[in-house]
């Protein structure tokens, strides 16, 4: 098995799903399309849908951050937001029912939507279930007992009948786990922030939400530069427009131009976008991908006329579900 990243959620600063008369109104939308592009049985809806992607129809999620990271040998979780209640369900199908599963959780920073869904983790109440949460903050550790914890939440941490233990990570420092090192480097953020660079040893896994992409020179980069160097895959933040980014700084997240500009220079080879906007529905999120596209073609364009050669980027908007296998980019 490859190096496999699969996002359980994509969404930014809460959960965020259509209201009930959009979902209507979209459907309605598709059944237009059916018709209008030829097809009149119920034969065909197969072949119709096979033709329409997935976020075209069913949108890109409501869940805030959860990835999963998957090599051969090791599975990691970074970030609980509400995203790792559906992850945590599928693994309830495995060693976590039985109390026979071994978890790594690492953390990103403490704002809620990178929090919400740890209460929701199953595995955490299953008797022998060992869970081991890493971040480099120092106070890891209280920050999320107190979601176990009256008022929020009605089941208190020393009632978990689950091991769970707390691991301070050292700034660029790699730390092992399994066939995987991990080494976090700071994000630009308003509170702390600390991406996390994965390697099986072969190919190069690169988690950069959430971060303004305020250092954008190499130089400005400084030790935090190998986040986005000699990277296959990497997960951008991409919450914002260009013109949004001017009104909201400092409010620690970007646009996908910003990552664009990174991929270029470091060679990066794939770019999936996320921390979709909450009042961002799919049309939105279409729209800051038209926007992208122009904005990628023109740097294109710019090179050539400039007789430059830029290197291919291949890159994406993040849905909830989506896989990527790092062995075949």
């Amino acid at each position: 098995m490859s190096l496999k990243v699969k996002y359980w959620g994509v969404r930014g600063s809460l959960p965020a799903a259509p209201m009930p008369e959009q979902l209507k109104d979209d459907f309605e939308s598709l059944l237009h399309q059916f018709f209008r592009s030829g097809h009149k049985h119920s034969g065909d809806i197969r072949a119709f849908m096979a033709s329409q992607s997935v976020p075209s129809v069913g949108g890109y999620g409501a869940a805030t951050t959860c990835v999963e990271v998957n090599s051969e040998q090791t599975q990691i979780i970074i970030d609980g937001g509400s995203g790792i209640r559906t992850l945590s369900e599928e693994m309830m199908n495995g060693p976590a029912a039985k109390g026979q599963a071994v978890i790594h959780i690492f953390l990103t920073h403490f704002h809620w939507d990178h929090l919400l869904g740890l209460p929701f983790f199953a595995p955490h109440f299953v008797k022998g279930n060992q869970i081991h949460y890493y971040a480099v903050q120092p106070e890891l550790e209280s920050l999320v007992k107190v979601k176990f914890s009256k008022p929020f939440f009605p089941v208190p941490f020393k009632d978990l009948p689950s091991t769970v233990t707390f691991h301070t990570l050292e700034p660029r420092m790699p730390v092992t786990v399994g066939d995987l090192t991990l080494t976090p480097y700071q994000l630009d953020h308003p509170d702390p922030c600390w991406g996390y660079r994965i390697t099986d040893g072969k190919k190069v896994y690169s988690h950069c939400v959430d971060t303004e992409g305020t250092r954008v020179s190499r130089e400005s980069m400084g030790l935090d530069l190998p986040l986005y160097q000699n990277v296959d895959l990497m997960f951008f933040d991409a919450q914002y427009t260009l013109p949004e980014l001017a009104e909201k700084a400092n409010w620690g997240h970007s646009a996908s131009q910003i990552g664009l500009d990174i991929a270029f220079r470091e060679s990066v080879k794939h770019v999936v976008f996320a921390h979709h906007d909450p009042g961002a529905d799919k049309t939105a999120v279409f729209e800051l991908q038209s926007q992208t596209r122009e904005y990628y073609d023109w740097r294109m364009k710019r090179a050539a006329a400039n007789n430059q050669i830029l290197p291919t980027v291949e890159w994406q908007f993040a849905f909830e579900g989506l896989v990527v296998d790092l062995d075949k980019i």
